[in-house]
């Protein structure tokens, strides 16, 4: 099973106990829709190739036969995860973009720039504001849901919303009456946005992707509670249901099944109507995206199965699907690359004394495996990995960090280039150059009352891997004591990196431990108190490292957080970093600061009602 880390429980060795009681709760809607999913030995990959159901009789009766029908499995669903401009201005000032995996196939977030304007989702709102120049920042427009607006993307003058009718906040998403709505607003006049769109699909929000002016929207709807209950459509035209000979399916058995709906949205045509196909499987796990292909992957049994979706603009169509032991990580552990799939995998068999133990699987777009290199760090488990052009870097975890180089040059064999041990581990890994790769992770402590580590502060790193025998690392840079955090460690998208401008801005939620408390010393299992969070600056180069700059913040009160329990959710929680021509642009769910690059001096700051 994925590490306690990233789901904000603890184990002996973790210092992200103090998340709050959201993330426990997806912790337990997350485990019981893993839970029941095992797969018959004897089914082979030969059987799991798609086909569709015939009518709603077969359906039926497909579901009836093959769902193994415990009560608990029979009630368990399936439960999600989870450069535009505009037109008539001819200088836009340079400006950063979401953090994403692949060029071309932008991610949804929580706020967007074209360069003059942002549009920010906060709370049960979105603002949209002038921000360039900083000096005349402020709110232009506000929309005000009803529902809860999840993430956004931005398509020159067309905004879309995509986002539940329900609040989660207090509530396990699992009712099998659950909706995604997808609301596309013309903003050509940004004082005054008018919907033009608004439909939204039967089931929960999993994940998207946008591709030029398609939007790809990926929702998880439970097959079975009671009845059988087929996945819809509702728009303004009425209710549209998705028929039984429309679902493609896998015809092996198992505890639980799960509509997964694939819809696709023209931005900048609002009379093409949306496509959509619908897959009876798993509950979804992960997702990965290239320009021509979406990847799904479910966990069962110790495997993950593979589902690969191909889509051209506003075609869908199954492509292919195969599988390997071990169960992925994120997206990031899986990538596309000339023709080929690859997939990092960990098998920790959790009622087996086996060791845990990391493969590298590549496939052909068949979904074929056509090489694989298996057994890396027996013990460890995947906490990051990065696949670059032919190589993959992956960081292993147990009591120090691995980082393997490894080579995939000749995809039928892949092969170990090289390794660094270091102490503490990457959460995630981002290219730097193509030699050079930042990771930003935790520092840890070898614990000497078993085989383990204590987590420390967050730990930001530079390594070189132009010698990949040798990989070193040539800088370093940890804030904070045991218990500090940031949004990066499971949201890439929280992290600000510029090359070009030696740039990198990340949030961090600073503990510090009182060291006058301890007469004999601080031990490493020791937690410090929150003391300050904010958006921290550095300067970033290979010839000066990582330089501190100073950091930013939107409280202004630090006993704030000594007060508040929930500190991921805090309103001045800040969330994102962006830049708009040379100024720095911080966000929270209750403003927006403005502070000069050159020498972080505050300039502007706008707050929402």
């Amino acid at each position: 099973m994925p590490r306690c880390h990233n789901l904000g429980i603890m184990c002996k060795g973790c210092g992200s106990m103090r998340k709050s009681l959201l993330s426990l709760i997806l912790l337990l809607a997350i485990v019981g829709a893993l839970a029941p999913f095992y797969l018959d030995g004897t089914e082979t990959l030969e059987q799991t190739q798609l086909k569709r159901f015939s009518s709603y009789e077969e359906l039926k009766l497909f579901l009836e036969t093959n769902m193994k029908a415990t009560d608990y499995g029979w009630k368990q669903m399936g439960i999600p995860e989870a450069i535009p401009g505009e037109a008539k201005i001819v200088s836009t000032p340079e400006f950063s973009t979401t953090n994403i995996q692949v060029a071309g196939v932008d991610e949804a977030d929580i706020v967007k720039t074209d360069g003059t304007y942002l549009y920010v989702v906060a709370g049960s709102n979105i603002f949209i504001l002038k921000a360039y120049p900083p000096e005349e920042a402020q709110v232009l427009s506000q929309i005000s849901f009803n529902t809860m607006p999840w993430q956004l993307f931005i398509n020159e003058d067309k905004l879309a919303v995509l986002g539940s009718p329900t609040d989660y906040t207090y509530r396990i998403p699992t009712l099998i009456e659950d909706k995604t709505f997808v609301k596309v607003y013309d903003v050509s006049d940004r004082k005054n946005p008018v919907l033009t769109r608004n439909f939204s699909i039967s089931g929960n929000y999993f994940n998207s992707r946008m591709i030029n002016e398609y939007v790809y929207v990926v929702v998880s709807q439970p097959a079975f509670c009671d009845t059988l209950v087929l996945p819809k459509i509702y728009s303004e035209e009425g209710i549209k249901k998705i028929s039984a000979s429309q679902i493609y399916y896998a015809p092996v058995s198992d505890y639980d099944y799960a509509f997964t709906t694939i819809v696709t949205i023209n931005l900048q045509d609002d009379e093409q109507e949306p496509t959509h196909e619908t897959f009876l499987l798993g509950a979804t796990s992960c997702m990965y995206a290239s320009l021509n292909n979406i990847y799904i992957t479910f966990w069962k049994d110790e495997k993950t199965l593979i589902y690969r979706i191909r889509m051209e603009e506003e075609k869908i169509e199954y492509g292919a699907d195969g599988e390997v032991p071990g169960y992925v990580l994120n997206q990031f552990s899986m990538d596309e690359y000339e023709g080929y799939f690859r997939i990092a995998t960990t098998m920790s068999q959790v009622w087996s004394e086996t060791p845990s133990r990391n493969n590298v699987y590549v496939f052909d777009m068949d979904l074929n495996i056509i090489g694989k290199l298996e057994g890396l760090a027996s013990g460890e488990t995947i906490y990051s990995a990065r696949f670059m052009g032919d190589r993959c870097y992956l960081v292993t975890f147990r009591k120090v960090d691995p980082l393997f180089v490894i080579d995939l040059k000749d995809p039928s064999s892949p092969k170990v280039l090289g390794q660094l041990k270091i102490t503490g581990y990457s959460d995630y890994l981002h290219p730097y150059d193509e030699n050079h790769i930042l990771g930003v992770g935790k520092e840890t402590v070898e614990a000497q009352e078993g085989d383990f580590a204590w987590y420390q502060g967050v730990k930001i790193s530079l390594f070189d891997v132009s010698d990949v025998e040798e990989p070193k690392e040539i800088a370093k840079y940890e804030i904070g004591d045991r218990g500090t955090d940031s949004p990066i460690l499971s949201d890439h998208k929280a992290l600000l990196f510029d090359k070009s401008k030696k740039l990198l801005v990340i949030p961090v939620l600073v503990a510090e431990i009182n060291e006058e408390q301890y007469s004999e010393g601080v031990p490493p299992n020791a937690y410090g108190d929150y003391v300050w969070q904010g958006a921290y600056v550095f300067s970033i180069s290979l010839n000066e490292g990582l330089m501190f700059r100073g950091r930013i913040t939107h409280i202004e009160d630090a006993t704030d957080l000594m007060k508040n329990d929930y500190y991921f959710s805090y309103p001045y929680f800040v969330k994102r970093s962006l830049y708009i021509d040379n100024v720095l642009y911080t966000i929270s769910d209750k403003k927006i600061k403005m502070n000069s690059l050159e020498n972080l001096d505050e300039i502007n700051e706008v707050e929402f009602s």
